[in-house]
Formats: structure tokens, sequence, C-alpha cells
């Protein structure tokens, strides 16, 4: 395994300083955020892919500091029902897909998106209750003309252009937001879908995701991480259910927070075993969420807390003795 940053995290500085400072973490690893929601401001796909030496420049920049690719990682709602902002974040995603495979990147981090409730709606539609029954219903319509028709046509592009895993984040606010979900749409798609899990988003649900990672098997394809903390006055009086603002901090219920400020180390000690368990190999990318720390620092406390706990070396499983004959 390999230690990892998203350098979005470090988005207020120029893309040369984000890698010297990635590389004084002492990471093996960097993601580039590459449009959706996110920034481009280290990496925008259009304006890379118009100039093949700004695509060598980018891979130089990388390589020459000692660090690797990740995964290109594209936050959009290419579901979403207005469809203008789907087809932008469609576009990214495009885009995303065709500078990985000049990178030689096999794997892209995106979310599966949320659609509306008809063709005249204007904001996502996110169906988590079965009651009343219409919402069963919507889910179904969802499922059957936009997430299916959407992610099947994704992942045949995918694949014609070397990309071999997309890596849906388990994340609220889209029809994939559990290993369930995932697994649903996988079946359905392809094993080009996989999950990319992140802790963060799987505490607040009441998921153990170590549990989640064992869910999953091979269906997880990436790792980012954040860590969450359960706010101990708040949510035992209201729940997990919080719509509001992340900079209301005291208010909420959960908030994400640097590793190893939401859950200890045997938490982390009991996913690093599941992700060997389950045969994951690549990189534990950190991302920074956490509005009590600086962003070079909390990157700084997740990597120190990490180091000590991931497994550094291959993984060697040992082949099952053969079945003696009858």
């Amino acid at each position: 395994m390999r230690l990892g940053v998203f350098a979005a995290t470090l988005q207020e500085l120029p893309l040369e300083q984000a890698l010297d400072v990635i590389r004084e973490l002492g990471a093996d690893v960097v993601d580039l955020s590459t449009g959706g929601y996110g920034t481009k401001v280290h990496c925008d796909p259009q304006a890379l892919l118009a100039h093949r030496w700004r695509i060598d420049r980018l891979r130089s920049a990388v390589e020459e500091r000692g660090l690797a690719f990740g995964a290109l990682c594209c936050y959009g709602n290419p579901l979403h029902p207005d469809r203008d902002l789907a087809l932008a974040h469609r576009r990214d995603l495009h885009d995303t897909i065709l500078l990985a495979e000049q990178l030689g990147v096999r794997k892209v981090v995106t979310f599966a998106g949320c659609p509306g409730d008809s063709g005249q709606a204007r904001f996502p539609n996110w169906v988590i209750y079965p009651w009343p029954a219409e919402l069963v219903e919507l889910r179904a319509w969802q499922w059957e003309h936009s997430v299916l028709p959407f992610w099947a046509s994704e992942a045949e592009f995918a694949l014609e252009h070397g990309v071999t895993r997309l890596a849906l984040e388990l994340h609220a606010v889209n029809v994939v937001y559990n290993p369930e979900t995932l697994l649903e749409l996988r079946r359905l798609v392809g094993d080009v879908i996989g999950a990319c899990l992140n802790p963060g988003h799987l505490y607040w649900q009441g998921a153990d995701p170590a549990l989640a990672i064992r869910a999953l098997g091979d269906a997880l394809a990436y790792v980012h991480v954040t860590d969450c903390q359960t706010d101990p006055l708040n949510a035992p009086a209201h729940g997990l259910l919080d719509a509001k603002p992340f900079y209301y901090e005291h208010e909420r219920y959960w908030n994400l927070r640097t590793v190893g400020y939401g859950h200890g180390e045997q938490a982390w000690r009991d996913m690093v075993l599941a992700l060997r368990m389950v045969g994951y190999d690549d990189a534990i990318v950190v991302q920074h969420e956490d509005t009590l720390f600086m962003p070079a620092e909390g990157l700084r406390r997740s990597l120190d807390f990490l180091r000590g706990i991931i497994a550094r070396a291959p993984l060697a499983i040992p082949e099952p003795p053969p079945v003696p004959a009858s």
C-alpha cells in the first residue's frame, strides 16, 4: 500500500508548489481534481488535451518529484436534471477519461450522480426512504431511465480509452452511496464499475468501514480517507440526518475530521486488515475537509497517523492447497 494526497486540498497553491508540499509530507501518490463540482486549478483536462506538451509537462512535474499518479477525480453529477449542468459534468468526465488515457492512469474517481423526479425537475431527488410508495416507483424510474443508460454507456467509453475502473465514491446525494447500491450498479453494468471508499462518508450513515470493505470485496477499486466525528451532544439528541451547512460546526450532528480525530487507531487498523483481506494493494489517498486544521497541517497529521498503520510490503496471498482427488 502507498500513501497519497488529493491535491485539491492545496488548491490555493500553484501545482508545482502543491506537489512540493505533497512530496515533503512523504506521500508517494497524488490524485488530481479534474472538474465537475471540483476545481480544475491544477488539472484542466480540456486545456491539457488541446496541447500535448502540457500533458508532458504535467507528467514531468509529478514524476520529477518522485510521485506517481493515483487517480484522476471528477466529482460531478452527470445525471442532474438541469440538462446544461449535466452535460457540462459529462463533458468533464469524458475529458478526464481521455486525459487518463494519455497519462496511463487506469482509475477515474467520480460520483454516480442523482437524477430528479421527472423530465421537468430542477433539482436532484435522492430517494433513501420507501414511503410513501411513489418513492419506490420513483427510484425504479430513475434507474431505468437515467442511471443505467448513462453508466452502461460510460463504462463502455472508459474501457475503449484504457480506463479499467470507474471508482464511484460512496457519497450522499448520489444513487450509489453504500456497498449495496454500488454492487447493484456493478451487477447491471459490469466490472468496470467499482467503489471508491471514504470512511468519513460511511460513518455518518452508521456503517462500519471495515465491514463495508469486506462486503465490497473485489468491487473495491480505490480508497480516499477522511474521518468523521459524531458530535457527543447533538447526535444523541437529534440523530445523524443533518442538512445544516458544514460551517455550523457547533450545531451539526457530525463533522468530517482529520484522520484519527474521529476514530481511534484500532478502527483504522481494522480497515487496513480488511483491505488486506480483500486483496486491496493500491493507494490510500488523504483528503482534508476538517475546518479545525489548516490543510497542510491536517494532511501531515493524517499521513503521520496512517504511516504507522498501513502495510507497506506487497500483499502475497498463498495459493490454497489442491483438493484431494475423490
